[in-house]
């Protein structure tokens, strides 16, 4: 692949990543707090698991690093307007650091095969691999910074929320089934056909 397209590539994946971290900031500004915990509903997760599936792992971690550093560095874009060092260590952090296997987990799984039989397949598992990381990190984090028993600690960090990562990802895989496919054409059709000659 000649430098020219490499740019060219690289230039639209930037603009793409930029255009998802914005995405994961308006989601975490989309979120319904719940009286059982600190973890709030948010579609933060949602966006982050999209980056994931349409940048792959390499993009979609790094719009989701970038995300993480806005807040950390005090700009106001976690769950509800929220921001700093003590939100990005306190109680929920661990959902926020769970983003980042998130994002690379399902861009790693889902790959750049879009039209394969079992890209449907495929796209479901890396969502659910996704998930899985996601509370596997978040749930025992809370659990150790509140001082919860696993039943408290599941209370607040995954059971209220099983019925939003349903719904979640079932909108996940559809958006993913209609627009990837074209998505990644259009971002590497230059770059396979050149390294096809």
């Amino acid at each position: 692949m000649s430098e020219s397209m490499k740019s060219t590539l690289d230039l639209r994946m930037t603009v793409c990543c930029a255009l998802f971290t914005a995405l994961i900031i308006i989601g975490g500004y989309i979120s319904i707090p719940i009286p059982i915990g600190p973890v709030p509903i948010a579609l933060a997760d949602f966006f982050v698991m999209l980056a994931g599936l349409f940048l792959g792992a390499k993009y979609g971690l790094a719009c989701t690093v970038l995300y993480l550093v806005l807040g950390a560095l005090g700009l106001p874009v976690f769950a509800g307007g929220s921001a700093g060092l003590a939100i990005l260590f306190g109680p929920t952090g661990g959902f926020l650091f769970g983003y980042l296997l998130t994002a690379a987990s399902s861009g790693a799984i889902v790959g750049k095969k879009p039209n394969s039989p079992h890209a449907a397949i495929r796209i479901l598992a890396a969502l659910l691999v996704g998930n899985i990381l996601l509370y596997t990190v978040g749930v025992p984090w809370l659990k150790i910074q509140m001082g919860l028993s696993w039943p408290a600690a599941l209370a607040g960090g995954l059971t209220p929320f099983i019925p939003g990562i349903v719904i979640k990802i079932a909108a996940a895989v559809t958006i993913a089934r209609l627009f990837l496919p074209r998505f990644q054409q259009t971002m590497y059709a230059a770059q396979e056909s050149r390294m096809e000659r």
